[in-house]
């Protein structure tokens, strides 16, 4: 078993419940798309996941672990083996793109190797791959205030693809990409995934990329499970529910006519 929630409950400070009895479990390799409106508790969900927030309600186990239960040394040992890929990633501006690609196995090395890093990258091929495959290794030494926002949304994910997780969560990590781009992005989350065995839990706001690269979908509405499927069987009755308080359910736009597997080609794309 990679993860399992049970009777999982979250309430902000400000008194907003966000997740409600939220049970929910997956074996290692799956790769599982969550969709739903916005506030629907797909974020707070997978920092759950993630051990990022320690739920009010509920048990989590993640990776053979139950989190809140470890000291602080084994808590940090298993954040090292979950990479999160964030809708904005968290990386200084005035850091190199090779500095921050190397950030994502900062938790895998010792102090010596890590503050090493900072002065002279210890793995220029390692980063220079993971950007490759984004079409980003002519930025590797560029500062990262100097890319667009897309550019930089994909260093953040070469960043966790780099780290090698055992479980892999996106949190909205193709919001600032077109069509095109999107669907190759996703694609190199699902290949990571099924090259490594690990788990994958993305939260998408488009459902088209969600039924085109996921086997199995959750539906999330006001802090809870609506429905937990195979993509085949989210039906567009099951969709409209979901979306009926935004008003229509949210794409990332058709793929160019005659595209069938997206990649990068262009190393200047936006």
């Amino acid at each position: 078993m990679s993860f399992s929630l049970d009777g999982i409950g979250v309430v902000h400070p400000n008194g907003q419940r966000a997740l409600a009895r939220v049970t929910l479990a997956a074996h290692n390799g799956e790769r599982i798309a969550v969709i739903g409106p916005s506030g629907a508790g797909k974020t707070t969900l997978l920092r759950v996941l993630g051990a990022a927030l320690r739920p009010g309600q509920g048990e989590v186990q993640a990776l053979g672990e139950h989190p809140w239960r470890l000291p602080a040394r084994a808590l940090k040992q298993l954040r090292a083996r979950i990479g999160t890929v964030h809708q904005a990633p968290p990386i200084a501006p005035r850091l190199r793109v090779v500095t921050a690609v190397l950030a994502g196995r900062l938790g895998q090395w010792s102090t010596a190797r890590a503050l090493g890093s900072l002065f002279y990258p210890s793995d220029i091929a390692g980063a220079h791959a993971a950007l490759a495959r984004f079409a980003l290794e002519d930025r590797l030494f560029d500062r990262c205030d100097r890319l667009s926002g897309g550019q930089l949304q994909r260093v953040g994910i070469a960043r966790v693809l780099y780290q090698r997780p055992a479980l892999l969560l996106a949190d909205e990590p193709v919001s600032a990409l077109d069509p095109t781009l999107a669907h190759a992005a996703v694609g190199q989350l699902v290949a990571q995934s099924e090259s490594t065995g690990a788990t994958l839990v993305a939260s998408l706001h488009a459902v088209d990329l969600a039924l085109r690269w996921f086997p199995r979908i959750v539906g999330m509405r006001d802090g809870q499970v609506a429905f937990d499927l195979p993509a085949a069987e989210v039906t567009p009755a099951l969709l409209e529910a979901l979306y009926a308080s935004e008003g229509g359910v949210a794409t990332q736009g058709p793929l160019p006519v005659g595209t069938a597997e997206p990649a990068f080609h262009r190393p200047d794309c936006p």
